[in-house]
């Protein structure tokens, strides 16, 4: 009786012997974030107007800040009901199972087992004189334990590149929430855009109606010829045509918004209010700040983290394999009998294995993994250098397009000053009716080119909110999923 509590407590001793070696030792390198180019300060800003130091970093619903009731309950549904969104929901799921299971590893394995057998052996086996036919039965009622324990940190480092696998998840979940948010932004002002042109087309329509009159009343009097009142007429019916086109490409935009809402498109409409107003000033922040605040940027350095543990994992399979065992339980011939101090049997044992041959295996392995870790490096450090450019890109096309802007209003009222001067010669009798269709021409062409510049701008601003991540920050990454 004692050398049965001796030998349990040896195997205890031994046991928590291996299990402190364990939390000391790790191979693997432990992971440090790369190093990238950071500016100073974003190059296309100057010049560019910036929001007051309150209004430092956009929090939030930052569609907000565009102040369009309509926009605000539109981007509200999308993480209520956009498909693709609720798929990357899922697959983010997927990644917090995938750390469970890595954990799982950390435990012992149970089993449990019943048995029941009852056999006969042969009575030609054996030299022997032939012996009676004996049927033996065997009951049994088992639990196995087996352990391996973590020694090198194989399983630390498998639950470690899953966590950071699953942050990166976490960062593709909302980056892709602000994509089809920022998507639905641009489609939103596209379209309201088109309904500026077809608030200006159908004005420009009534205008030239009324100019085909009077070329019609004028050639009535003999004053004007028959070609006047033709091309006034063709005018106004490519003006109609150019209206009616418009409607095709708005229930374009229309039904995407549907999509992205997670509506049918068959169900949804927007009624049409012409575009107004101009893009709100938007933070930027510091070229520094912008690897905290895009999604995109977070989710590529964890898998960098991920694929740094992974080495550890490669690098620890170099390393022998501990396992503890142990089974006790109950065994008996005779089924009443099962349940007796005499049928208890018990078993505690370890097991030590190495490969010492597996043809170059473990190296590729090895090599595989590191090669993986400096291919996300650089795909992260790709990721800085878009990020930057989409911040660059923005800031300089609204900056450049509000100058294009100014300089485009000034052409629309030298435009409609040259429609109404040109109309009066023609009224007149001093020019044809050829320069009256060539002022109203270039006027409708420079009032529809500032109608899209207006567009452009909306949409660049809605670029630029994205390109710095819109509210997002990498704290909002879960630490432990």
């Amino acid at each position: 009786m004692e050398d049965h509590k001796f030998l349990k407590i040896r195997v205890i001793m031994a046991a928590l012997l291996v299990a402190t070696l364990s939390a000391c030792m790790v191979v693997g390198p432990d992971y440090v974030r790369p190093t990238v180019i950071t500016p100073d300060a974003y190059k296309e800003n100057d010049g560019w107007k910036v929001a007051q130091p309150k209004d430092d970093l956009i929090r939030g619903a930052w569609w907000e800040i565009f102040g369009d009731p309509q926009l605000n309950a539109l981007a509200a549904q999308v993480s209520v009901s956009n498909q693709n969104l609720a798929a990357a929901e899922a697959q983010y799921r997927e990644a917090q199972a995938l750390v469970r299971e890595a954990r799982a590893s950390y435990f012992p394995t149970a089993t449990i087992g019943i048995g029941a057998n009852r056999s006969s052996q042969s009575t030609t086996i054996g030299g022997g004189p032939t012996s009676q036919r004996t049927a033996v039965s065997d009951y049994s009622l088992a639990l196995d334990v087996s352990w391996e324990l973590d020694v090198w940190g194989r399983i630390r480092r498998s639950v470690e590149s899953n966590q950071a696998s699953a942050q990166a998840s976490a960062g593709d979940l909302e980056n892709a929430r602000l994509s089809f948010q920022a998507a639905l932004a641009q489609d939103y002002f596209q379209l309201r855009e088109l309904d500026a042109q077809k608030q200006l087309l159908t004005a420009t329509v009534a205008a030239f109606q009324k100019s085909l009159e009077l070329t019609e009343g004028l050639y009535a009097q003999g004053v004007a010829s028959e070609a006047d009142v033709l091309q006034a007429e063709t005018q106004l019916k490519t003006t109609q045509a150019q209206l009616i086109n418009v409607g095709v490409q708005r229930a374009q935009f229309e039904h995407a918004i549907a999509v992205l809402i997670g509506k049918p498109a068959s169900d949804f409409s927007i009624p049409a209010t012409p575009l107004a107003g101009t893009p709100p000033a938007i933070p930027v922040g510091v070229p520094s700040e912008l690897l905290e605040r895009r999604p995109d940027i977070a989710a590529s350095e964890r898998r960098v983290a991920a694929a740094n543990a992974q080495i550890g994992v490669a690098e620890a399979a170099f390393y022998p394999s501990v396992t503890l065992n142990a089974s006790l339980g109950l065994e008996s011939s005779s089924l009443a009998k099962l349940f007796t101090a005499a049928s208890r049997f018990w078993s505690v044992g370890g097991s030590i294995s190495e490969t010492v041959f597996d043809g170059g295996l473990r190296r590729a392995q090895t090599d595989f993994a590191r090669a993986a870790y400096d291919a996300t490096v650089a795909t992260y450090r790709q990721t800085v250098l878009t990020a930057f450019q989409g911040v660059e890109d923005n800031l300089a096309a609204l900056r450049i397009l509000e100058d294009e802007s100014r300089v485009q209003g000034e052409a629309v009222k030298a435009a409609e000053r040259s429609v109404v001067l040109t109309t009066n010669q023609y009224k007149a009798g001093t020019v044809s009716y050829l320069n009256v269709i060539t002022a109203q021409t270039i006027a409708l062409t420079n009032e529809t080119t500032a109608v899209q510049l207006l567009g452009q701008r909306m949409t660049a601003a809605v670029l630029l909110v994205q390109a710095v991540g819109g509210g997002w920050n990498a704290s909002n990454l879960p630490s432990n999923p």
